[in-house]
């Protein structure tokens, strides 16, 4: 395909997509996935769409008999919970499941394997652990790892404490609203070699991967709305959405062979836990007293992070609200002693601006203003829109088409959006 051709239809998607998201609802605070304790999943072939038309074989985990899913079903559980993995192989290559994180798993029926008992090809095997401890935990294939996870066997577990407000047993945990960050890379090659039969030609020692996911989804489809039917094998998004003053939570994942630096605008975040253990000096009573405040956090290869982020417009040196003196209430989550305090320029005259699709037609959060006629607008409700990605460079472009890859957008809406009270 042409590159311009290309690039084009890349920035059309990126337009559509962030329409989407704002026709959808404001950002539902819970994380898609599956909340039995006995989980049957079945590994079996699909194919993955990415934005510059591309189709890529994929070894997927798929809920019961559904479609095979890149990635895997998240597995959403309570801290205690006895859980039950039976896993199906529809794969002509004996496959498993390991459980980094959880302890005392057990394993029964199937074949032995170099690592854990593994599923032959037809065959089955069944997997049981105690979720013994709160926090955001990865699943993925034991058996020849560096092909398997490759090829898309890998999913999330989150395991929630009694109060599942908190992401772990101490208030300085709680949030508001969550979203999961799922990180992944691909080597089409490789997959292009599988889906042609040629495994004797796979060598993953010269894997260079090309496309850079979040959830399964290189940008912009990170999106579109979950389960939309363009991308059945690919059902989760990754929107971040809040309102200023709330706790997000953010649960991130390093799910593939590389380590991704990824990194958030607008504000730092505390990371308050890594690898499903608090940044705590005391366990038990100190809470994440050893915890870090960053912009970036790097998800390592089967690492995980736990940090909570937040905003409030806070030291921008102006009322971010816009208030007059028929508009002065505090809203919640404002940040408060700006109140009242002026943008600090003079905005140019309607007839010297150019009106992009994101501009809201004002500068203040939650205060459209006047557009020009015909403007296409993604930004209705005046947000403000902060890009999250990876800061490697080369892993935001789809196929070397900028923008794409592991990257979206956290949209910060007014608490007052459509004249709804939004809670913080």
């Amino acid at each position: 395909m042409n590159t311009t051709n290309r690039t084009s239809r890349t920035r059309c998607l990126l337009n559509l997509t962030l329409a989407w998201a704002f026709t959808a609802s404001l950002a539902h605070a819970d994380i898609d996935g599956i909340t039995n304790n006995v989980v049957n999943l079945t590994a079996k072939s699909g194919h993955i769409i990415t934005p510059d038309g591309n189709s890529l074989l994929i070894w997927g985990y798929a809920n019961e008999s559904g479609l095979a899913q890149y990635p895997g079903p998240t597995l959403i559980v309570n801290q205690g919970a006895t859980v039950q993995i039976n896993l199906q192989n529809s794969l002509p290559y004996p496959t498993s499941i390991v459980f980094p994180g959880q302890t005392g798993v057990t394993s029964t029926g199937g074949i032995p394997g170099p690592v854990t008992r593994e599923a032959a090809a037809g065959g089955s095997v069944s997997y049981t652990f105690t979720a013994s401890q709160p926090g955001t935990y990865l699943y993925n294939s034991g058996s020849r790892p560096d092909l398997q996870v490759e090829m898309g066997l890998v999913g999330a577990i989150i395991v929630r404490p009694p109060v599942s407000t908190q992401a772990y047993n101490h208030a300085d945990t709680a949030f508001d609203v969550e979203f999961l960050f799922l990180l992944t890379e691909m080597d089409p090659v490789i997959h292009d070699l599988v889906e042609q039969g040629r495994m004797a030609e796979v060598d993953t020692t010269t894997f260079f991967p090309v496309y850079w996911f979040i959830n399964g989804r290189c940008g912009p489809d990170t999106l579109a709305d979950s389960y939309v039917s363009w991308l059945p094998n690919q059902p989760y998004n990754c929107a971040p959405t809040m309102v200023p003053g709330q706790k997000l939570l953010m649960r991130l994942i390093g799910g593939g062979w590389d380590p991704h630096p990824f990194h958030f605008h607008g504000n730092n975040a505390t990371i308050i836990a890594h690898d499903g253990r608090m940044m705590e000096s005391k366990p038990g009573v100190s809470g994440p007293d050893l915890a870090d405040s960053d912009f970036t956090i790097t998800a390592y290869p089967g690492g995980t992070a736990d940090a909570i982020y937040t905003w409030t417009g806070a030291k921008l040196g102006w009322d971010v609200y816009g208030h007059t003196s028929t508009n002065d209430m505090l809203m919640p989550g404002e940040y408060a002693p700006d109140h009242g305090k002026p943008f600090p320029v003079a905005l140019p005259t309607q007839q010297s601006l150019t009106y992009g699709e994101h501009f809201g037609g004002g500068p203040f959060l939650g205060q459209p203003g006047y557009l020009q006629p015909g403007t296409f607008n993604l930004n209705p409700d005046g947000a403000y829109m902060y890009m999250w990605h990876s800061h490697a460079e080369k892993e935001i472009v789809n196929n070397n088409v900028f923008p794409g890859g592991m990257m979206t957008m956290l949209m910060i809406m007014a608490p007052t959006t459509n004249g709804m009270m939004m809670a913080p």
